[in-house]
C-alpha cells in the first residue's frame, strides 16, 4: 500500500515560489519516494507508513500556504525515483484529492481519495480537525512546540530553559495549542488512512491509470 501526497501552493503569485522551502521540511521523513518538485508549484512524495502520511500532511497544513492531497493505492513497483516515471492508482487518488482541496474555500485545504470512499471520507474529518488545531497556532506557540517529543514526561522544565521562559509559561501553551489533544488523535487519523485501501482495493474500471 502507497500514500501518495500531492501538495501545491496557494499563493504563489504572492509570495514566490516555495517548493523548495516545502521539500525541505519533508526531507527528514522517510519515504519510498522521497518528496520532488512536479511540475510548476506542486511537490509529490510516496510513503508507505500511514503515521508518516499522516506527520506529511500536518507539516504542510502548519505552513498555511498549501493545498493538500492524500492518495491511498498502489502503484507500479519498483518505484521510480522520478516520480513522473510512476504509474498505479494511488497516483490518480492522489490527484483527485488535490483537486479537491483546492476548492475547499475556506476550509483545511486537505482531502483523501482511496478505493473505500466512506474511509476515506472519515481519514479526511480527522484530519481536517488537526488542521484546524495546527494551523490555528501562533508562532510562540510553535517555539514550545518544536521542543517537546511526544510521550516523553518532564520536559516542559527543560523547554522553559531553552527558550529563558517560565514552566507555567510552556505549560499554558501546550494546554492553550491543543498539543495533547493532537497527539492523541495522530494515531486515529493514521488508523483510518490505513483503513482506506482496505478489502475494497479494485479501483473503479472509469479510472485513468497515470494522473
Amino acid at each position: 500500500m502507497h500514500f501518495v501526497l500531492t501538495i501545491n501552493q496557494r499563493d504563489t503569485r504572492e509570495v514566490g515560489d516555495l517548493v523548495p522551502d516545502l521539500i525541505r521540511s519533508l526531507r527528514h521523513l522517510p519515504a519510498a519516494v522521497p518528496f520532488q518538485r512536479t511540475v510548476g508549484d506542486e511537490a509529490q512524495g510516496v510513503l508507505t507508513d500511514a503515521a508518516t502520511a499522516v506527520e506529511a500532511a500536518l507539516t504542510a497544513i502548519r505552513q498555511r500556504r498549501w493545498h493538500v492531497g492524500v492518495g491511498v493505492g498502489e502503484l507500479q513497483v519498483p518505484l521510480p525515483e522520478n516520480l513522473a516515471d510512476a504509474r498505479g492508482y494511488g497516483l490518480v487518488y492522489s490527484r483527485r484529492a488535490v483537486e479537491r482541496a483546492q476548492r475547499t474555500g475556506d476550509r483545511v485545504p486537505l482531502a483523501v481519495e482511496g478505493p473505500d470512499a466512506e474511509l476515506a471520507a472519515e481519514a479526511e474529518a480527522v484530519l481536517r480537525l488537526l488542521g484546524l488545531i495546527v494551523a490555528a497556532r501562533s508562532e510562540a506557540e510553535w517555539k514550545v512546540l518544536d521542543l517537546m517529543t511526544p510521550g516523553a514526561r518532564g520536559q516542559q522544565k527543560f523547554v522553559a530553559q531553552e527558550l529563558g521562559i517560565t514552566a507555567q509559561a510552556v505549560s499554558k501553551a501546550v494546554v492553550r495549542s491543543h498539543w495533547s489533544e493532537e497527539w492523541a488523535t495522530r494515531p486515529a487519523a493514521a488508523r483510518l488512512l490505513g483503513l482506506v485501501y482496505g478489502p475494497a482495493s479494485l479501483p473503479p474500471a472509469a479510472l485513468p491509470y497515470r494522473a
